[in-house]
């Protein structure tokens, strides 16, 4: 049983208290170290809190099945496709091509997107998902609100369905598969695997990859943009990748013969290819290289937003059976590393490395301030984090 004084601070801190209860104390002890157990019971608590509150706020958005963020709106058809799997459906989000053109081409894209993979989807159990570009544009699909409205869309569908968070998946045809090259390396942490079909990645890098099993798949004689030349380049980047990282960088790639930009469904291959993956949110090594949106957290990794920038790299693995972490390559001047107790025994001296050189021995704090900030910032249980490394210049490391 935890210390009730505790508790009732703890819980006053984000809100959750009854207000008698909040009139008791009126201190807020949110840099206070928990125990292991405390920090997993205050997440379980934070996350009802968090579900809690999306309800209220999107659920009417979710039923009338269009999405909105600032200025712009994302209507979104699904269907679910067989019984109920014990651990949640798989959703798979699916993206329609056009991009530059009228409203009505557009829409047309979209229709015809919603029951692209019919035939496919009636094998397999799933939701299948079909968001309507909020814009007209040639990059429909890797605009920065397409981040924040697809995060609320799997929000959303985990608390309306009950989806599988470990089980999303990502695919696009034409201008969808643009968006698949662009979005997959910046939101890799939300997906299990993605599929591009017959997309350009324009100025994306595979880098961040690492964890995310890609396939891509173009006609062999869809010339159009250099698709066809480009995808190859981009299996011979994702192989030299893999050859330097053998358990890493999974990929699938496919130039169907005689196919022009349009493959005949026989791209429909990619959907039972992906579900065989499970997303892993805390792999043991993760390269993260920023794209057109700046994220403050990637996986376990995090930099302050003032900080953030689309040219750095940073290249970080955790040790289980050394309790340690390895800096193997990092350009940023301060960022961040989280810890939770699945990762590394936070009970025990933690060892940070850059480049196999020493910088830090020592504990470090599981904190609700740690837990509430990076729960908020994704909303899911399994990117929130307790604990967090502070390393600047990759010589100084603070635990705070």
């Amino acid at each position: 049983m935890k210390k009730m004084s505790y508790w009732i601070l703890g819980l006053l801190s984000f809100g959750l208290m009854s207000c008698q209860q909040k009139a008791v104390h009126k201190e807020i002890p949110v840099n206070e170290t928990l125990t292991a157990e405390e920090a997993e019971d205050l997440l379980a608590l934070l996350y009802q809190k968090h579900q809690t509150e999306l309800s209220k706020q999107k659920s009417k958005a979710w039923d009338s099945r269009v999405l909105n963020y600032k200025e712009y709106e994302m209507p979104f058809f699904y269907k679910k496709w067989g019984e109920t799997p014990e651990n949640g459906y798989p959703l798979y989000i699916s993206l329609h091509g056009g991009g530059a053109g009228s409203a009505s081409m557009n829409d047309e894209q979209y229709s015809n997107q919603q029951h692209l993979y019919d035939e496919t989807m009636s094998f397999m159990k799933g939701i299948y998902l079909a968001p309507r570009a909020p814009t007209n544009t040639w990059d429909l699909w890797h605009q920065d609100h397409i981040d924040i409205l697809l995060n609320d869309l799997i929000q959303l569908a985990h608390l309306k369905e009950k989806i599988n968070l470990n089980r999303v998946y990502l695919l696009g045809y034409s201008a969808g598969g643009d968006g698949v090259y662009q979005l997959a390396p910046r939101m890799a942490d939300r997906f299990a695997a993605a599929s591009m079909m017959a997309g350009h990645p324009n100025n994306a890098s595979p880098l961040s990859l690492r964890n995310l099993p890609f396939s891509i798949q173009v006609g062999a004689l869809d010339n159009a943009y250099n698709r066809n030349k480009v995808a190859q380049e981009w299996g011979a980047q994702l192989r030299e990748l893999q050859h330097n990282d053998p358990k890493a960088y999974l990929h699938y790639l496919k130039l169907h013969r005689n196919k022009k930009h349009w493959m005949g469904l026989k791209d429909a291959a990619a959907l039972p290819w992906m579900r065989t993956f499970i997303r892993n949110p805390i792999p043991q090594k993760v390269g993260w290289k920023q794209g057109k949106h700046l994220y403050e957290q990637f996986y376990w990794l995090g930099v302050p937003a003032r900080l953030a920038n689309s040219e750095s790299i940073t290249i970080v693995t955790y040790y289980p059976e050394e309790n340690s972490i390895n800096i193997e390559s990092n350009d940023l001047k301060l960022f961040y590393i989280y810890l939770n107790d699945k990762m590394l025994d936070l009970d025990k001296e933690v060892v940070v490395r850059y480049k196999q050189t020493n910088i830090f021995k020592g504990k470090v704090s599981r904190k609700a301030v740690h837990i509430k900030s990076t729960l908020a910032r994704k909303g899911d249980p399994d990117l929130s984090f307790c604990s967090r490394l502070t390393i600047t210049e990759n010589k100084k490391v603070v635990g705070d």
